[in-house]
C-alpha cells in the first residue's frame, strides 16, 4: 500500500449504515477492560482517563499508514497527557496475520518511538470491536464528561508532515484541553483494516 495524499477523502462523510460505529456523544464503551501494557501492567481506558479527556488510538506496528503518523501520533499524546489528557494507545490486530504486531514488538516499538503514554494489547479485540474501530490508525477523543467529541484521522497528510492543512485530531485536541468545542467532530479514518481476532 502507498501512502498518498488524502485530503479529498478525508472529508467525505462517513457511511451512514456503519451501524457499529461509536456515535458522537457516546461515553466510553468497556472502558474497565483491562488490557497488557508494554511496561506489562494490566491497564484499562478507565485507568488513565485524564480530567481534561481521553484520547483512544488504536494503531499497530506493520500498518504503512500507522507509521506514517506515528510521529505525530506519539508527538500529540505525549504533549497533550501533560496536559491533562488521558491517553492510551491500542493494538487490537492478531499478531498471527503480522508478526510485526506482537507483544515484544510493540515493547521495542514504543520505547525506541519514545511513547510517554500506554500501549496496549487488546487481546480478543473486544474493546476494538465495541469501539467500532475499523481502521489503524484511527482516533477517539472523550471529554472531560467522558463523552466522544471526535472520531477519525489524525490529519490530512500522512504522507507529508510538511503539507498539512488540516491538524483535526490536533485542533480537537485542542479544544478538550481548553474547555472548547470541536469544531471539526468527525473525519474518514484512513488506514489498515484492522486485523481482528478471530471471535
Amino acid at each position: 500500500m502507498t501512502v498518498r495524499h488524502l485530503a479529498p477523502l478525508l472529508l467525505a462523510p462517513l457511511l451512514a449504515g456503519a451501524a457499529a460505529a461509536l456515535n458522537l456523544g457516546t461515553t466510553i464503551p468497556e472502558a474497565a477492560v483491562k488490557m497488557r501494557n508494554v511496561d506489562g501492567r494490566e491497564l484499562s481506558i478507565a485507568d488513565v482517563k485524564g480530567a481534561k479527556g481521553t484520547l483512544v488510538v488504536f494503531t499497530c506496528n506493520h500498518c504503512p499508514w500507522a507509521k506514517a503518523w506515528e510521529e505525530r501520533i506519539v508527538s500529540l499524546g505525549n504533549t497533550f497527557q501533560k496536559r491533562g489528557v488521558g491517553v492510551i494507545a491500542i493494538n487490537a490486530n492478531d499478531p498471527s496475520e503480522h508478526k510485526e504486531d506482537a507483544f515484544d514488538e510493540m515493547v521495542t516499538r514504543a520505547k525506541a518511538r519514545g511513547f510517554a503514554f500506554p500501549y496496549v494489547v487488546d487481546g480478543g479485540s473486544k474493546v476494538a470491536r465495541a469501539f467500532g474501530a475499523e481502521r489503524t490508525p484511527e482516533a477517539y477523543l472523550f471529554d472531560a464528561d467522558g463523552t466522544l467529541v471526535y472520531r477519525g484521522t489524525i490529519d490530512d497528510n500522512a504522507e507529508d508532515p510538511n503539507g498539512v492543512k488540516q491538524h483535526f485530531l490536533g485542533d480537537a485536541l485542542e479544544a478538550v484541553a481548553t474547555g472548547q468545542p470541536v469544531q471539526t467532530k468527525e473525519t474518514k479514518a484512513l488506514g489498515c483494516s484492522i486485523k481482528f481476532y478471530e471471535s
